[in-house]
């Protein structure tokens, strides 16, 4: 019974809102079916159309502003644009302008220029003239911009006094507050729509990682962009306790307990893409800190040639993984892109003929005509467990995850010298160090000999914004400290200062810096010497191959890169 009159008033909202169906579908950016979900969602929920667009991230708001600003006729405004002293217009109160979402811009004679989160609100725009007995001529705004604006001008919410009794005796609230009045306060639509919009703006801006941090006086929220962290403005302190429930609630964990660690996951549709997130939530001494690790299908490089290696080193790793067994190690710290660059060499040779098998912690990005085994490691189902059962599904490449401990060294090298394509990563700070790691580990050093193949030491370097790049004021003279690159004559180092296609860092995007041991003779001959891992690397040296900062130099002097940013990743020699 209840299915028919929601039909019907679709139908409705269908007929009185086809013009903004058609500017949405003509967009090229909302495909009829899901036009159609989304409205089904905003009658039952009682939303608009276009706020449950962005809420359920069918678009983002830059997407969607365009669209709406050509539909309602009217031009759009950005948060630049907002006056920082707007006309005072009486009758028209700080409440009505925050609750409405609007704000004066100007008068013309008997016209008042509103900007307004929502243009088509004819009742806003008759209640405004009617008050004021001026014509109301709207333009668009972003409704975020618009409420950060008249909070920076008139004061926010939060005033001094609230919590506080009339003799100035504060209240404060129980630590154990109730898990249901919490629930309730995770599903209102405010909090709900905070943590999308927290969520869409991150995708918009590229961030890998949202950190949710409470402290004693303020909620801090930062993104990591490009491998560095941000701050972005956050919400109301007093909003902390709903904004991580919201969180948890999303990721499936225990929002009652607050004393132990936990990890969850999160798949969503946001602007228009599948996101993944792996949730961590910890307990800290003002609440719990929670990290959003962000994994995105649609921004992962499986492509080698695009990762930022030098023809030469792509050629060697070309050579490597075209053999037919051996062991392929590829090492840096956290976030530094290896298991990116295991996934471009395992769709290089993935082909109908090969049997490739991955066990990884997590399965981050899914390898079509790959079979990929997640780690559980509370069932048993570890690296070294995972890995001797792999070795019996016939495989011809295999990939590990990460080599934690001597068992799983021990079977990979076993694994690699009876016929197998071995990958894996290593957390060491170069190439030669892989070697010792593994030697000191337990690993026969015979073994290690006769089945490694190579290792690859790699970092991620920003790389400098090409709208606003140019030759630094200072540091091209530690390039003249470097050995000259052939037919060269002069070396120039860039720097960049900012702009709003880099939103002021200076950066967009990042590439990689490599640093290749290949296991040659007289490598394989120190690794049965049990040689050290500096005389290791000082052999590898003389034999070409090229360290992590000098790949980096290399970059500096294609303006990919600057000085400070080689420096930073990389340690002295």
């Amino acid at each position: 019974m209840a299915a028919e009159p929601i039909e019907d008033s679709l139908a409705t909202e269908a007929q009185t809102g086809s013009g903004l169906d058609e500017a949405l579908l003509a967009s090229g950016k909302l495909s009829l079916d899901d036009l159609n979900k989304v409205r089904r969602f905003s009658m039952e929920k009682g939303e608009r159309l276009d706020r449950m667009l962005v809420d359920l991230g069918f678009l983002s708001e830059d997407d969607l502003l365009p669209i709406l600003s050509q539909y309602h006729g009217v031009d759009l405004v950005g948060a630049a644009e907002l006056p920082e002293e707007p006309p005072t217009v009486e009758r028209l109160s700080v409440d009505y302008m925050r609750a409405g979402r609007i704000l004066p811009l100007r008068i013309d004679g008997q016209a008042l220029l509103l900007a307004m989160a929502d243009p088509g609100d004819r009742t806003t725009i008759d209640a405004v003239e009617l008050v004021t007995g001026l014509e109301v001529r709207p333009v668009l705004a972003r409704a975020r911009d618009l409420t950060e604006k008249i909070d920076g001008l008139y004061g926010g919410f939060e005033g001094g006094g609230e919590g506080e009794g009339s003799d100035g005796v504060e209240v404060l609230a129980d630590d154990e507050e109730d898990i249901e009045h919490l629930r309730d306060m995770a599903s209102e639509a405010p909090v709900i729509r905070l943590v999308n919009q927290l969520l869409s703006r991150a995708v918009e801006q590229r961030a890998s990682d949202i950190h949710v941090e409470p402290f004693e006086n303020e909620l801090r929220i930062r993104y990591r962009i490009d491998g560095v962290l941000h701050e972005v403005d956050p919400p109301a302190r007093s909003l902390t306790a709903a904004v991580i429930s919201r969180i948890k609630l999303m990721a499936k964990l225990n929002i009652a307990e607050r004393r132990l660690p936990q990890d969850g996951r999160i798949k969503l549709r946001l602007v228009g893409r599948e996101i993944d997130l792996r949730v961590s939530s910890l307990p800290t001494l003002y609440g719990e800190s929670v990290v959003l690790r962000i994994l995105d299908r649609s921004s992962v490089i499986v492509d080698l040639t695009k990762l930022g290696m030098r023809e030469d080193t792509l050629a060697a790793v070309a050579h490597q993984i075209a053999q037919p067994h051996g062991l392929i190690l590829v090492t840096g710290p956290t976030g530094s892109g290896k298991t990116t660059t295991l996934y471009g060499a395992l769709d290089k040779i993935n082909s109908p003929d090969k049997k490739i098998i991955t066990i990884e912690d997590p399965v981050e990005y899914q390898l079509r005509g790959v079979n990929q085994i997640h780690v559980r490691a509370q069932i048993g189902l570890t690296f070294s467990s995972g890995l001797r059962s792999i070795v019996r599904q016939d495989p011809d490449v295999i990939m590990v995850g990460e080599i934690r401990d001597a068992e799983t060294a021990e079977i990979a090298i076993q694994a690699a010298l009876t016929g197998h394509l071995v990958f894996s990563t290593l957390h060491t700070n170069d190439a030669a160090g892989a070697i010792s790691r593994l030697l000191d580990m337990g690993v026969e050093d015979y073994l290690l000999a006769s089945s490694l193949l190579g290792v690859m030491a790699q970092r991620l370097v920003r790389q400098l914004c090409t709208k606003c790049r140019h030759p630094a004021r200072e540091g091209s003279e530690v390039l003249q400290e470097q050995p000259a690159e052939p037919g060269v004559a002069e070396q120039v180092a860039y720097e960049s200062d900012g702009c709003d296609a880099c939103a002021s860092t200076g950066f967009y995007g990042r590439s990689g810096i490599y640093e290749l041991l290949e296991a040659d003779d007289a490598v394989r001959h120190l690794i049965v010497e049990r040689a050290t891992a500096d005389k290791i690397k000082a052999e590898a040296v003389r034999s070409g191959m090229r360290t992590l900062r000098e790949d980096g130099w290399q970059k500096v002097r294609d303006a990919t890169t600057s000085v400070a940013e080689v420096l930073r990743v990389t340690q002295e020699e």
